[in-house]
């Protein structure tokens, strides 16, 4: 047999090239520059396919066509080496269809591959929620509408619907309510962003955390040392103490949060804050400053008063509903 019958026969070499729109085209990895350049041929189906003028400007030809299954498999033929690079996240029917052949026995197929040319980075999906909020804004009548205050309500609400998922225990509610929690910061970011005087995006939301979380962490970004969570907690109210500049150690606590969570709030910053400045009695005639003191003694023990509360109260609510059933 001759190289040319030997070379006919050989079925060849066909390789999907996938690729992510999370991370800017071009970002190839080496492997993947490494085939578009030593292949036969590279076909692509989408003409407007973001990679294609780097392609093009690495001198690597690619022809616009989308040939079936069995068509390719006839290019691979002779030993050539086909890439493909797919639409979007990939191309189904196209995989599906060489599947089929593969498995008719009645085919000598190529040998396939699918190589990512390059891979999500992590949080690269928060780019794609942060598109569709930028178009939900854009063509939703009602997202178009909404305003930061008009919003308060929901995020409330999708606040204490994670808190009610995490106390239970379930993972699956926990994933999808942190959604909605997330939803709700891109949602009011993108809502500021149409602001006329002080306009800001998601992007100088997460540029103010990260720096903020930098600044707060010297022992982890920074020459300090903390050895013990409370170590870490001297250098968050530091640091903290520093930015602010406050008068007070009330200064910067909100007033219109939960009153457990305000009392306990307000005798944890006079507690750390050295202010000699005792809750109520616990004994105290006012029902209101029993309360405090509670929350106050909770705090002091490491226990959140509303955590607790709310523990008891579902236990309560399961005793009346034993009642209930017993009647």
């Amino acid at each position: 047999m001759n190289d040319n019958a030997t070379n006919d026969a050989h079925p060849g070499r066909l390789v999907l090239l996938t690729t992510t729109h999370r991370v800017a085209p071009g970002l190839l990895s080496w492997p993947a520059w490494q085939l578009l350049r030593s292949a036969d041929l590279v076909l692509c189906p989408d003409a407007g396919h973001p990679q294609l003028p780097y392609l093009r400007d690495a001198g690597v030809a690619v022809e616009h066509s989308a040939p079936t299954g069995r068509e390719l498999v006839d290019l691979a033929a002779g030993g050539r080496t086909v890439v493909v690079i797919p639409p979007g996240d990939g191309d189904p029917a196209l995989t599906d269809e060489l599947a089929r052949l593969a498995g008719s026995g009645r085919v000598r197929m190529p040998e396939l591959e699918l190589l990512p040319a390059s891979y999500d980075l992590p949080g690269g999906r928060l780019l794609d929620l942060v598109a569709v909020m930028d178009r939900i804004r854009t063509e939703c009548p009602w997202s178009g509408e909404q305003t930061g205050e008009s919003l308060v309500k929901y995020l409330i609400e999708e606040a204490y619907e994670l808190v009610e998922a995490i106390e239970d225990g379930d993972r699956s509610a926990y994933r999808e309510e942190l959604g909605d929690v997330l939803l709700q910061v891109v949602f009011h970011s993108r809502i500021a962003q149409d602001d006329p005087e002080e306009p800001f995006s998601i992007d100088d939301v997460a540029g103010s955390i990260v720096e903020k979380l930098i600044r707060r962490h010297p022992h982890v970004f920074g020459t300090e040392t903390a050895e013990t969570p409370e170590e870490v907690k001297e250098h968050w109210l530091r640091t903290k103490a520093a930015e602010k500049r406050r008068d007070s150690v009330t200064d910067g606590i909100p007033l219109d949060q939960p009153a457990l969570a305000l009392a306990a709030k307000l005798a944890g910053r006079a507690r750390t804050g050295g202010v000699d400045a005792p809750p109520p009695p616990r004994d105290a005639d006012d029902l209101g400053d029993r309360l405090l003191a509670l929350a106050a003694l909770a705090e002091s023990k490491g226990v959140d008063p509303e955590a607790a509360l709310r523990s008891a109260a579902r236990r309560y609510r399961d005793t009346i509903r034993t009642a209930e059933r017993t009647e």
